[in-house]
């Protein structure tokens, strides 16, 4: 699991890519869940915790780099 840290140092691109990743995974593990196959239980709820860190941290750019352009004239 990454921390908001590390999540921060990668580019946007990247986080996009990790967000892919993240919903296939999320997708697989419903189905293992439901044959009650999961080795940790606890591992849909991370992820779901990790997607909403990477997209909370692509909101703050994308609402720093509106304010950025608004504040210039």
């Amino acid at each position: 699991m990454l921390t908001a840290t590390d999540v921060r140092e990668m580019t946007d691109a990247q986080i996009t890519e990790r967000l892919g990743e993240l919903r296939e995974e999320t997708f697989r593990l419903r189905f293992r869940s439901a044959m009650m196959q999961l080795e940790d239980p606890q591992l849909p709820r991370k992820l779901r915790h990790e997607v909403a860190r990477m997209k909370t941290i692509l909101r703050e750019r994308e609402l720093k780099a509106a304010k950025g352009e608004g504040v210039k004239k």
